[in-house]
């Protein structure tokens, strides 16, 4: 697993984007707007996911390369490091799924129907 597999995957994601917020080195994913994974171009061995505060625990328990995010609210958000090759690349797209999810999960009502008809038109294509 490596940067340009995490991007990828994220920009997979229905209604997925990218932009850098924050300054010219921290990429940043949105659905929908509201950001659920963020990777430094700088150091690209962690990368960040928001995740239920109670899954997150267990993560961190479980794996050594799984902390609470820096500079983000540790309650909600991981950061893991793709480095240590501890985590399978399943788990690790399954982490990036949960993280879209906790986001969609939240947003307003209208922003869900519009999403969940973006999905439907893009099921449709395939």
């Amino acid at each position: 697993m490596n940067i340009e597999d995490i991007r990828h995957y994220c920009l997979s994601k229905v209604s997925s984007s990218e932009d850098f917020p924050f300054d010219d080195t921290t990429l940043v994913f949105r659905v929908r707007h509201k950001i659920f994974a963020m990777i430094s171009l700088d150091n690209s061995e962690w990368f960040v996911l928001k995740c239920n505060p109670d899954y997150a625990i267990e993560l961190r328990d479980r794996y050594s390369s799984i902390t609470p995010a820096f500079h983000m609210n540790k309650k909600h958000w991981n950061q893991i490091n793709i480095y240590q090759n501890e985590l399978a690349d399943e788990l690790i797209y399954a982490l990036i799924n949960h993280s879209y999810d906790e986001v969609v999960k939240k947003l307003p009502k209208k922003e869900r129907e519009i999403l969940q008809a973006e999905s439907m038109s893009r099921t449709k294509d395939s």
